[in-house]
């Protein structure tokens, strides 16, 4: 899938679901159950064992599954990841390197950021989306909401502790996507094996995206 391919993706389903678990087996079961359920977008997170494989063993036996590596810490890790397939690279924060060897490859960039100086300096580095990250630690959609006031033209994806409270709220505050972790992807659920408590998340989550946006366009 070319850049601009997922990049519209990304946009069209506004989910980047996060996973972090503590192994490849976890990661293989919660990526393959969350795109089963209508959002086929994973951010293997370079915090699990084996991450690197994962998302080899993604893209190559699963075409249509949008995978990307996350919480990317440098720019080895960043080769690394795009030599096994991975389609968008996002980093916690901002580190300038990843975002122009992203650029420079082609591929998608979601930096981390969280105040005006980082957006202003990420987004001069000509990436895809601005993650901004921890979202809801620093005042949730309200943050996000005065950040489109001076950025209007940037979009900017919400995360970290996004929730089903919040997920509507953000969507109207002017988020193009969020970014959801365990509130999607319950570790109890991993554990059990319980691929219809993911799924069911995933429809309610989706379902709140879509009724925001339909909100938001009605109020512009």
């Amino acid at each position: 899938m070319k850049k601009e391919q997922v990049r519209a993706r990304i946009e069209e389903i506004g989910i980047i679901p996060a996973i972090r678990v503590s192994s490849p087996q976890d990661a293989m079961f919660a990526a393959e159950t969350v795109c089963r359920s209508g959002i086929p977008i994973v951010e293997v997170t370079m915090t699990i064992p084996g991450a690197i494989e994962v998302i080899t063993e993604l893209a190559q036996n699963n075409p249509t599954v949008i995978a990307g590596a996350g919480t990317v810490f440098d720019l080895e890790t960043a080769r690394r990841c795009l030599d096994s397939g991975a389609q968008f690279l996002t980093s916690t924060g901002l580190d300038l390197d990843i975002v122009a060897f992203a650029v420079k490859h082609d591929i998608v960039v979601l930096p981390g950021a969280l105040t005006p100086t980082e957006v202003m300096a990420a987004w001069k580095a000509r990436p895809d989306f601005v993650k901004i990250f921890p979202c809801s630690q620093v005042g949730g959609p309200s943050y996000i909401r005065a950040l489109k006031g001076p950025f209007p033209h940037i979009p900017l994806i919400a995360a970290g502790g996004v929730n089903q409270q919040t997920v509507a709220d953000f969507i109207l505050a002017g988020a193009v996507a969020v970014g959801i972790g365990g509130e999607l992807i319950p570790h109890e659920a991993i554990h059990l094996r319980q691929e219809h408590w993911i799924g069911e998340l995933a429809r309610r989550f989706a379902a709140m995206v879509k009724d925001a946006r339909i909100q938001r366009q009605s109020r512009s």
